[in-house]
């Protein structure tokens, strides 16, 4: 397993965690099936949104005495008051579902996420009244170590996040989410399915959000990284090809602060399945074919898909544009963080011989010379 420092938190998370979320209505046998194979491949982080009683008993049962070496990720306001998965922000109801949560996994949570803030009016009623107050005196008692929330939605997001309260973001993270138009609510594409004349690039807002992540250290978690398995058929994806799960797990590890993405899995067989990830070449980790199927309206722009591998002096090329992009959000008040990441690179830009070999392989056009002495220029000084 690989593992991955989440942002400010100083945890580090195994690339692949198990989102629980298909762990709902299964018998007990499965679900310990299911978290025994996670455990044993060095799956550290398990996301617990659901609501139900019955499920989250199986899963701290599941865990037993093993508890202590995996964090999870707990939702602050996902209940099921009126129908399964509501979500709710009436504080007395919020806290007898949280703290019912806390007593089965052994008085704390990791990571206490504020549910599922996608609009104006669930920012107000999270951020403006005393549902955050909850959160923070949660955190000042030791009842949960992080706070973070989850979204779909990157205004929304960034507004959270800006408001320095968050230190984490659970986030729906795929290439198709990721080309639609940010005024699309990405869900009501479970439904109605996903038109590939929506697609003209990676949204512009999307790619902010990541970046501005990084540069705040705002660790990402990753949900919905298959699209609902939507990516994954031929029959439903946008793009001409289906993706490979692999495929789908790359693309999301390759965003900026991304440190876990959450593999919904409802038996041992498909979290094996996802874990084979970590033993595939870089070439079947690849989505540059899948991107490159559509409208390729963001030309010149950088993707991270390590096409441009190998690099003669061997630059790690996708990591170097990763800073580069961040920096240039506000050049005159880079991070220390991005300096300092960049820093650790085994190779500069500066290094970049300018064979144009990257150039000649990237699908997307990016000026990769020009991007290395930028890069060089920007971050390597004090």
């Amino acid at each position: 397993m690989e593992y991955r420092e989440l942002g400010k938190t100083n945890k580090k998370l195994s690339i692949i965690g198990l989102g629980c979320e298909h762990l709902d209505n299964k018998p007990y046998e499965i679900v310990k099936e299911t978290i025994d194979a996670a455990l044993a491949n060095g799956v550290n982080v398990l996301d617990v949104f659901m609501p139900g009683k019955e499920v989250r008993e199986n899963i701290a049962k599941a865990l037993g005495n093993k508890r202590g070496e995996v964090y999870i990720q707990g939702h602050i306001g996902s209940t099921d008051v009126g129908q399964q998965y509501d979500i709710s922000r009436d504080l007395p109801t919020v806290k007898k579902y949280f703290e019912s949560m806390l007593r089965l996994f052994g008085g704390y949570i990791d990571f206490g996420m504020m549910f599922f803030i996608d609009s104006d009016k669930d920012y107000k009623a999270v951020f403006e009244t005393d549902f955050v107050e909850y959160a923070l005196r949660l955190k000042q008692q030791g009842d949960i170590g992080h706070i973070g929330f989850s979204s779909h939605n990157p205004e929304i997001a960034t507004k959270a996040i800006n408001t320095g309260i968050p230190e984490l973001l659970m986030f729906s993270i795929n290439p198709a989410f990721d080309m639609l138009p940010s005024e699309e609510y990405i869900l009501s594409f479970f439904e109605k399915g996903l038109s590939a004349e929506l697609f003209k690039g990676i949204d512009p807002k999307r790619a902010e959000l990541y970046k501005l992540c990084e540069s705040k250290q705002i660790g990402i978690t990753v949900m919905k990284s298959f699209g609902a398995g939507k990516l994954l058929s031929a029959e439903h994806t946008p793009f001409a090809m289906a993706m490979t799960a692999p495929q789908c797990i790359h693309y999301a590890l390759s965003r900026p602060a991304v440190a876990s993405v959450m593999a919904g899995c409802k038996t041992a067989a498909e979290m094996m399945d996802a874990l084979r990830y970590l033993d595939i070449s870089e070439a079947e980790r690849g989505y540059a074919d899948v991107l490159s199927s559509v409208r390729n309206d963001f030309k010149g722009s950088c993707v991270y898909c390590s096409h441009c591998q190998p690099c003669p002096a061997e630059l790690d090329i996708a990591s170097i544009n990763r800073y580069l992009d961040i920096a240039k959000l506000d050049d005159k008040n880079i991070p220390p963080s991005v300096r300092s990441h960049y820093k650790e690179l085994a190779h500069g830009g500066d290094e970049c011989i300018g064979c144009g070999s990257c150039e000649e392989r990237c699908p997307f056009g990016v000026p990769v010379i020009k991007n290395m002495e930028e890069a060089a220029n920007l971050l390597a000084s004090l």
